[in-house]
Parts: C-alpha cells; sequence; structure tokens
C-alpha cells in the first residue's frame, strides 16, 4: 500500500528556482524581445540546442520566471494614443476593493501600491483627455479617494517589459570622495 502523504508532498512540491545562469538569461533576453522565436532559432543565438531550449523554457515557466507570453500592442494604433501616469491619494489604506476594482477598465494598465506623496499609481492609455478625464471622475466618486496628480506623456523614449540582464554596477555602491580628484 502507498504512502499517500509521501506522495503529496513530492506531488505538491513546486519545482525549486535555481539561480539563472548565462544561458537562462540569454534565452529570457531574447524571448524578451521576440517571444514567438522558435525553440531551433532560440538555440541558435544562445549558443544551445533546441531540445536543451526546450527543457529550460519549461523550466522558467514551471518557476514563474515567465509568467506568460503575450503580444505587445500599439496603443496609438490601438485607439488610445494619450498616456498617463495618476498619483492617487486615499484615506487610509489605498489598496481597497474599491480602488482595486478600476482594473476591470481596458485603459487601466498597471496598478501600484507606492511609498511617497501618493498611495497608488496607476499607468492608464486613453483614447482622449476626455477619456482620462472620465477615469478620474470614476476615481473621484469613490468614497476612499481624496486627490489624484496625472502626469500626461508627450513622448516616449523606452517602453518594455523587464529585462533579464543585470548591470553589475549599479550594485555596486560608490563613495562621493572616491569620485574627487586628487
Amino acid at each position: 500500500m502507498p504512502n499517500s502523504e509521501k506522495t503529496e508532498v513530492i506531488r505538491g512540491k513546486a519545482q525549486e528556482a535555481r539561480p539563472l545562469d548565462a544561458f537562462d538569461r540569454k534565452i529570457l533576453g531574447e524571448l524578451a524581445q521576440d517571444a514567438g522565436l522558435s525553440y531551433a532559432e532560440l538555440g541558435s543565438r544562445v549558443g544551445l540546442s533546441a531540445p536543451a531550449v526546450h527543457e529550460r523554457v519549461k523550466r522558467l515557466r514551471a518557476t514563474g520566471r515567465i509568467r506568460g507570453t503575450v503580444a505587445m500592442l500599439d496603443g496609438p494604433e490601438m485607439g488610445k494614443p494619450f498616456l498617463a501616469f495618476v498619483h492617487v491619494d486615499s484615506t487610509g489604506w489605498g489598496k481597497t476593493k474599491e480602488l482595486l476594482a478600476i482594473s476591470e477598465l481596458p485603459e487601466v494598465e498597471e496598478i501600484h501600491s507606492v511609498a511617497g506623496d501618493a498611495c497608488m499609481l496607476l499607468k492608464v492609455r486613453c483614447a482622449s483627455s476626455r477619456s482620462l478625464e472620465g477615469l478620474l471622475a470614476r476615481l473621484y466618486a469613490l468614497p476612499c479617494v481624496k486627490a489624484t496628480r496625472s502626469y500626461v506623456v508627450l513622448s516616449t523614449f523606452l517602453e518594455r517589459t523587464p529585462q533579464a540582464g543585470i548591470t553589475e554596477a549599479l550594485e555596486e555602491t560608490m563613495n562621493p570622495l572616491d569620485t574627487a580628484t586628487e
């Protein structure tokens, strides 16, 4: 008779995340640029065989490092050329069920709980300034919202998903006295 207690522990255990190596980072970097690459093309770009890349991609998905594969849509081409960031001030803790319900609007691309002079930060993409005004009206209709500050984007120079690379120099602490001339 099998020991179901031990079996459940093994079955229920998620694949452990091992540290990312150089090949993983190369794979993730290529997928961040074009998630539609075949395993053969991806392998050619990173220096591994297609089956090896396939296994690594499966592992990256299983550990949650790849959360999904989506098409990056062009906002203006989708009829939403008006990009803005909205800081939301609220009474009490901002992460309320009512405030988070704003995520149901397709104009809301991101919602972040933040530290600083606001409690929530929204990234919104609208059809027009009038649409943004309507979204703000919905926010102000919530009893917890006391103020907003909107920052309308004039030009975008870089917009991308998280990248796999790490700039090691950013981790180094710089002492201002070290940069002084001798």
